[in-house]
């Protein structure tokens, strides 16, 4: 097996981190560790929508979300000098898992930096994979510096949970399933936080089919994005406050050149908008979404969608349904008599 190496190949010439190349890669070396995810439709969803939906659900991937296809192409991209120390990685949650069970799948170690106020059912995944737990503060620089410092003292290679071409590129197997599924989708929604995703689905939709829109969805308690895009350069927010657990870390500089370039809108929406959505994907799709799975729906359904281009000239948009780890404890307990 090669190694990792740190310099990444450029899609044409404009210095990207990832390309249609190395997403092709990324699908061969994972594709006996991932599962190619379905896509649902629901005639009901579309007749509220005013255009025809498409669910690409990464809720029904190994580990509950999409986070196993970077992670597991990070992983086994490492040769087996590199291997042999283990990994670490900090995540406030689905990247975690993934990290770990792709670690497990690989036989080495995981350490997971977690922050305290991570969903207990996401932490739960992690311990279920046999990840190692470390604790650090809810802000993304004890994150980092906890991470850094097991980094040293192991010796472990840092699974990035977003800012790495590898990761990047495992995320963009997303966008060649989709594709393959239904060629004439012409509009991607894709929930935006660290950019990992967005990067990915964008390199290779783009790459397919050029004129394709990528649109990303964020909450409004964390629109470093939004922000980001209108001012020209990365913006870091000093809070963030959004149900959406998932999206609340900032752009990187690898993701953010592909975010300024490809992305051809961003829709805010708030957190009522998303409980919305959430609940139309339990009640009329009938899947179990997370906030962050749900943001794309509640994204099309938006007001600023509609009265976006992007929403007048598409007809058939795809919906990244990123995960579905969502802590339904409080739902069981008001059941039990």
């Amino acid at each position: 097996m090669g190694s990792r190496d740190d310099d990444g190949p450029s899609i044409e010439g404009q210095g990207y981190v990832a390309d249609i190349n190395s997403i092709r890669e990324a699908q061969a070396r994972i594709a006996p560790y991932v599962h190619k995810t379905p896509i649902l439709s629901s005639t009901s969803i579309d007749a509220i929508a005013g255009k025809q939906l498409f669910f690409k659900c990464e809720c029904f991937q190994k580990a509950g979300a999409f986070k196993i296809r970077g992670a597991s192409n990070s992983i086994f991209a490492l040769d087996d000098d590199q291997a042999s120390k283990g990994v670490v990685t900090h995540s406030s949650g689905n990247h975690a898992a993934a990290v770990a069970l792709a670690a497990k799948l690989r036989g080495i170690p995981a350490y997971i930096v977690i922050p305290k106020n991570a969903p207990a059912c996401k932490v739960d995944n992690v311990k279920r994979y046999d990840g190692r737990v470390i604790w650090s503060d809810a802000n993304m620089e004890s994150r980092e510096s906890i991470a850094r410092r097991v980094q040293e003292e192991t010796g472990a290679v840092l699974v990035h949970p977003f800012n790495d071409k590898y990761t990047i590129s495992g995320q963009g197997t997303v966008s060649l399933e989709l594709l393959e599924q239904v060629p004439e989708i012409d509009t991607i929604i894709v929930p935006i936080s660290g950019g990992g995703l967005i990067s990915g689905v964008a390199l290779a939709a783009k790459a397919i089919n050029p004129s394709i829109r990528i649109v990303a969805a964020e909450p409004k308690g964390a629109d470093d994005s939004a922000q980001s895009k209108a001012a020209g350069h990365i913006i870091k927010l000093a809070t963030t406050d959004t149900i959406a657990d998932g999206l609340r870390a900032f752009l990187g500089d690898l993701t953010w050149p592909v975010v300024r370039d490809l992305v051809d809108d961003i829709i805010v929406v708030d957190d009522n908008a998303i409980v919305d959505a959430m609940k139309m994907c339990y009640e009329t799709l009938k899947v179990a979404v997370e906030p962050s799975g749900a943001i794309g729906l509640a994204a099309a359904l938006s007001d600023d969608f509609k009265q976006s281009s992007a929403w007048h000239e598409s007809s058939k948009i795809a919906i990244i349904v990123s995960g579905g780890n969502v802590d339904l404890r409080v739902l069981w307990d008001s059941l039990y008599k």
